[in-house]
């Protein structure tokens, strides 16, 4: 019988892995650390397997280099799997994070970096090719000529090294010039920063290009709005920032509703569309629960056809003449 640390040490969890529930498709959890002398927000972000933008939206009000010590902080570590087939690799780009279904009953998943605005990571499907170690990295030509512009000249190759953006470890892409990769500056990883490529920690990188074998499919989707069932049969949403090429595309309250009709299928959602409206409103990557309690006072069933597209007239006339006093 193996010793009572050795079990400890057998049961710690493996960074991003999670099983994959029975029923539902909720994941996490969300808990709280107390900062101690010398973190960062950015550091615990990295150690909890969070980027960027979610701590900062998690913890408003703590400053992000320099938090107090004894402070509370929260780790948003509740995650709804993106609406999309459970294999390969999912890239939900508005919520900054990576999925990917290793196994029959495991699903990892590690926060990002994408494209930022004027270079949008394509939404798409497309495959792993080539696997790369300490990849030397050629910066585009218009990177170049950039830099040239403002008197910082880059060489036409970066050697692999501390220097090289990409890290020590890269995955090609069946897209031309996209790549899945590290970077050598994690403090930007969780935000809207590349050129289009995927970013990731080191550590994360380093643990997919192990694992993720050649022609593994890569699912590449925008779903700014999510909601699933947990396995206790509670209705979550999840809703973060629309990238900024997107909006104005779709109506987010009108998309965050038939995403919640199509949860419930053929049933009439129960859900109290004031805290929905909310939820769209202030995306924040909260995962919140919209099921009215059965003693509460009952809500508003979900809008008709009739009763949405007079919604959708509304939302056209709001959008024209500003919202009424």
């Amino acid at each position: 019988m193996l010793p009572s640390t050795a079990l400890a040490e057998e049961a710690e969890p493996v960074r991003g892995h999670y099983p994959l529930p029975e029923t539902g498709n909720v994941i996490g959890e969300v808990y709280t650390v107390t900062v101690e002398e010398g973190d960062t927000l950015i550091d615990l972000a990295r150690e909890h397997n969070v980027g960027y933008e979610a701590i900062r939206m998690a913890n408003p009000d703590v400053s992000l280099w320099a938090p107090f010590a004894g402070t509370e902080v929260v780790i948003p570590n509740r995650h709804i799997l993106p609406d999309a087939p459970h294999e390969g690799i999912v890239i939900n780009l508005s919520e900054l994070r990576l999925y990917y279904y290793s196994g029959e009953d495991v699903v990892e998943t590690y926060p990002i970096s994408v494209g930022r605005d004027g270079f949008a990571t394509p939404v798409g499907v497309t495959k792993t090719t080539v696997k790369v170690e300490d990849p030397a990295w050629s910066p585009p030509r218009s990177m170049r000529e950039e830099a040239a512009a403002r008197g910082e000249p880059v060489p036409s190759v970066v050697p692999p090294g501390p220097d090289n953006p990409l890290g020590r470890h890269a995955i090609l892409l069946g897209l031309p010039s996209y790549l899945i990769h590290g970077t050598n500056k994690p403090d930007g990883v969780g935000m809207r920063a590349s050129r289009g490529c995927i970013r990731m920690f080191p550590e994360d990188i380093e643990s997919l290009y192990e694992r993720v074998p050649s022609g593994t499919k890569v699912n590449i989707v925008d779903q700014p709005f999510k909601a699933g069932w947990s396995e206790d049969g509670e209705l979550y949403v999840q809703s973060f920032p629309q990238l900024e090429e997107n909006e104005g595309t779709f109506e987010p309250f009108l998309n965050a509703i038939e995403v919640v009709t199509r949860a419930f299928g053929e049933e009439q959602p129960p859900i109290d569309y004031a805290m929905l409206r909310g939820v769209v409103e202030s995306p924040d990557g909260s995962v919140v629960s919209l099921l009215r309690e059965a003693e509460e006072e009952p809500t508003p069933a979900a809008p008709s056809r009739e009763e949405a597209n007079g919604l959708f007239q509304e939302l056209e006339i709001t959008a024209l003449v500003g919202r009424p006093n």
